[in-house]
């Protein structure tokens, strides 16, 4: 996101949630302090997945031409950048982060990255052109660490979206885990072990993204609020019209990692790079699972791409942005994305596909409204279900 050009004064680091071993989405309780964040009563959000941790494999330091291919079943688009790496030490957590012009806040993002608590992270940066002093930023920043471990890489000049695709296309194959950063955030201490922790309950084979809950702040990180939650079961039919894995909480596992990348190059253009990984990793089976604690500040200033839709104000720009338009855009093009990858999909899956797909294109509102039904979708909130069948019954959906 690029920032707006006003330095911040003042870097907060927030205290850090207590780490559990063995997390729930269920919360009985919370600690003196913390902000609930989890399901309604007789709401039903997933667990984590079973109890076998998988293997933490090596990042391996790679020698010779930085364009050669993967040696995994994913197999790396052509023509993909590779970034070498030249740490010795294991590597849990591989960070990705996109810049571009963000030298107003990206000191304090760094430094909550640098503070990051019980697991041996690295950090890789695609600049997408900056024409600041990010670069410079990041610099001085990799020179706290030994070689290797902070690296930075061109952007694709195409965006948000595609920068941060364009990271996960460099990755080394042997990374075990990835977390995506935005550029003008302050991290929780715990929030990469946390989310570790969670993803590595699950079998290594099935595809799973974790994502957390954020704390919207003003652009000098006071002011601290929570921002909207999730209150229904996360999976496919909430992804088709609703996103809600927020990209600075994602964290994916090798084998979401894996079928990401495995339908790079089939992939048509997306709007945003999360909305689209929990399309996919749902949509294929997988499992998107929720960490009630906070996990970082979500700072809001005018460069933000997106911001936080909390509070009537948020909520109203939001409303007035989809009757504009952008929802039926965004749609367009996650569903196009989809077309070409059915396959992907379980056979339970591709069926809520096809019935919202026709439902988008029925003539009538009876039509559009009964197959809106049929299809299953839903979004979390209630408020956002009426959104929802106000966009269908406008045909803006």
């Amino acid at each position: 996101m690029p920032a707006d050009g006003t330095k911040a004064s003042t870097t907060v680091s927030p205290p850090g949630s207590p780490v559990s071993h063995c997390p729930s989405p269920h919360p009985a309780g919370r600690p003196p302090g913390a902000i609930r964040w989890g399901p309604r009563s007789g709401s039903r959000l997933p667990a984590p997945c079973g109890k076998r941790s998988p293997p933490k494999p090596a990042l391996r330091a790679e020698a010779g031409n930085p364009d050669r291919g993967p040696q995994t079943a994913a197999p790396r688009p052509a023509n993909s950048p590779r970034a070498p790496s030249t740490v010795p030490a294991q590597v849990e957590v591989l960070v990705l982060l996109a810049l571009k012009d963000g030298e107003a806040f990206l000191q304090a993002q760094l430094d909550s990255i640098a503070m990051q608590r019980g697991i041996r992270w690295e950090l890789l940066v695609s600049d997408d052109g900056s024409t600041d002093a990010g670069p410079d930023i990041l610099r001085a920043f990799a020179s706290r660490f030994p070689p290797g471990q902070v690296r930075m890489i061109p952007g694709p000049g195409r965006g948000a979206a595609e920068n941060f695709l364009h990271l996960l296309r460099a990755t080394d194959p042997s990374v075990p885990f990835v977390a995506f950063s935005d550029q003008d955030d302050v991290w929780m201490p715990d929030k990469l072990v946390r989310a570790r922790e969670r993803l590595a309950e699950c079998p290594a084979h099935l595809p799973a993204l974790g994502f957390g809950h954020r704390l919207r702040c003003d652009s000098r990180l006071a002011r601290p609020r929570p921002c909207s939650t999730p209150r229904r079961a996360t999976g496919f039919r909430n992804a088709m019209v609703q996103n809600i894995a927020a990209g600075n909480t994602l964290l994916l596992n090798r084998a979401a990692i894996d079928l990401v990348l495995r339908h790079e190059a089939a992939r048509a253009p997306v709007p945003l790079h999360d909305w689209w990984i929990y399309l996919l990793v749902t949509g294929a089976g997988g499992r998107a699972i929720p960490d009630p604690q906070p996990q970082l500040l979500y700072r809001q200033h005018r460069g933000n791409m997106l911001g936080a839709c909390n509070g009537a104000r948020g909520r109203l720009r939001h409303m007035m942005q989809s009757l504009s338009g952008r929802s039926r855009r965004w749609n367009d093009a996650n569903l196009a994305a989809l077309s070409s990858l059915r396959g992907a999909l379980t056979p339970e899956n591709r069926a809520a596909f096809d019935r919202f797909t026709a439902a988008r294109r029925a003539p009538g509102l009876a039509r559009r409204l009964r197959g809106l039904r049929a299809s299953g979708v839903y979004r979390h909130s209630r408020a956002g279900q009426l959104a929802l069948w106000l966009l269908a019954a406008l045909n803006r959906l």
